[in-house]
């Protein structure tokens, strides 16, 4: 296994370019996709390009405070605290990669943004306090524990079919997330990845001198800034630093929390986790003041995601208005049997997630041909949907689209932690894919 991951990270880091690099050469691929398996010409592909460049601007600003808000909350004296007790627990860096991986992995399975932030600020914790861990596979398990996000909580797919007046419902009606999430079959799926996931993870660790650490001190906090005393101090950096303010808003945002989960139960979007941790944010850190020097450092990291998701909005403009990924669906319906159905059902949308990363999204695009054939077939819907949704999640372990944010955290490239990604892809997706075919 050490031969293994020292070839793949080897590889990655040799011939894996820049995530910005990496999003350019995907339009350009995908660009001539289009011309060589669609009917669309140059013009209509440029159309479809610029038509859709701007698509993901709602979900681009979610990201960004998803990064923000994570890192502001984790940077407050309090979280910090109890993040430190959390890493005491692991006395070795074995056992700080298998922590790192089962907490991201559970924190995913609630809510693939909570599990993005809190593991990737898990493991920088982690790596304050254990030596000798390699810090790259910190970071890679950290974010391998979102392999499962779309089996969980906050799956896109299977809570849209539960849904009252989905898209689909005059094909397969609604369809209760204990057919989906809560089925057999995907609960032993996300319990067998459970048990392999951080035992991986803890088998590529590499030898003692080609462990890559980083030096604790980094990954220190800049110092608070100085407080002037209240004489010297004017009426407005009184407000800036008044605890008073910080608390009054910060107890508004709880209200409303604790008003959400009465009404509608614990059933987390990433609208509200960026909410909880905005308002629990201000109030852990106190004052105004210092809420804002924290955002200032925070906003550092979020200039990848800024200029990049235009640019992946563009790639899913091409690849649904010029009908590229309806061929490459299509393609994998033609070669399957009722059997076989959810397997290449699982294995097309891993596919066409590499070039359209969200899960809303692609099914939009691959549920009328999926859903279709599932008929003709005979598959239950049900399960061709879950085959989809993993799909959806396992080949974001190769996809700089979703780690940017955790890498932000973390401070390293992609090329650092693909490596270990890819492994865990590749693995993963054997359990998956049997998981599909025989449960």
């Amino acid at each position: 296994m050490k031969a293994i991951t020292r070839f793949s990270n080897n590889l990655m880091e040799r011939y894996l370019p820049d995530p910005f690099l990496f999003v350019i050469i995907l339009t350009v691929v995908v660009f001539g996709l289009g011309l060589g398996l669609t009917d669309s010409s140059p013009v209509q592909m440029v159309a479809f390009w610029g038509e859709g460049f701007w698509a993901l601007l709602a979900f681009s600003m979610q990201m960004v405070l998803v990064l923000v808000t994570g890192f502001v909350l984790a940077s407050s004296p309090i979280f910090k605290k109890g993040l430190g007790k959390l890493a005491s627990f692991a006395k070795s860096p074995g056992s700080a990669i298998l922590w790192v991986t089962i907490v991201s992995l559970a924190a995913s399975w609630i809510n693939w943004g909570f599990g993005l932030v809190i593991g990737a600020l898990f493991a920088k914790e982690l790596a304050k306090r254990v030596e000798n861990v390699d810090y790259r596979l910190l970071i890679a398990s950290a974010y391998s524990g979102f392999l499962i996000w779309h089996a969980g909580f906050s799956g896109s797919i299977p809570l849209s079919i539960a849904t009252e007046g989905h898209p689909f419902v005059d094909a397969i009606g609604i369809i209760p997330t204990s057919e989906t999430i809560f089925s057999s079959y995907n609960l032993i799926i996300v319990a067998a990845l459970l048990i392999i996931v951080p035992l991986l993870n803890r088998m590529m660790m590499p030898k003692k001198e080609e462990t890559v650490t980083v030096d604790p001190a980094v990954l220190v906090d800049p110092p608070v800034e100085d407080v002037p005393s209240k004489a010297n101090m004017t009426p407005a950096e009184r407000l800036e630093n008044s605890w008073i303010l910080s608390m009054v808003i910060g107890a508004l945002g709880i209200a409303f929390i604790i008003y959400y989960f009465i009404n509608n139960g614990f059933a987390l979007t990433l609208d509200l986790v960026n909410f909880m941790f905005l308002f629990l944010g201000i109030l852990f850190h106190g004052t105004p003041r210092r809420y804002l020097s924290a955002v200032q450092e925070a906003v550092k990291g979020a200039g990848a995601i800024i200029v990049q998701f235009p640019f992946y909005a563009g790639i899913m403009g091409m690849m649904t208005a010029s009908g590229l990924a309806a061929v490459i669906s299509e393609a994998f319906v033609s070669i399957s049997t009722v059997d076989t159905f959810p397997l290449f059902a699982f294995l097309s949308a891993g596919l066409v997630n590499f070039f359209v990363p969200s899960g809303g999204g692609q099914w939009a695009v691959q549920a009328p041909i999926m859903l279709e054939a599932a008929e003709m077939l005979g598959s239950e819907p049900a399960k061709v949907a879950m085959a989809v949704a993993w799909g959806d999640a396992w080949t974001n372990m190769i996809q700089p689209f979703w780690a940017l944010p955790a890498l932000a955290i973390a401070g390293l490239k992609a090329k650092d932690i693909m490596g270990f990604c890819v492994i865990v892809l590749v693995v993963s997706g054997v359990v998956i894919g049997l998981g599909l075919l025989f449960l």
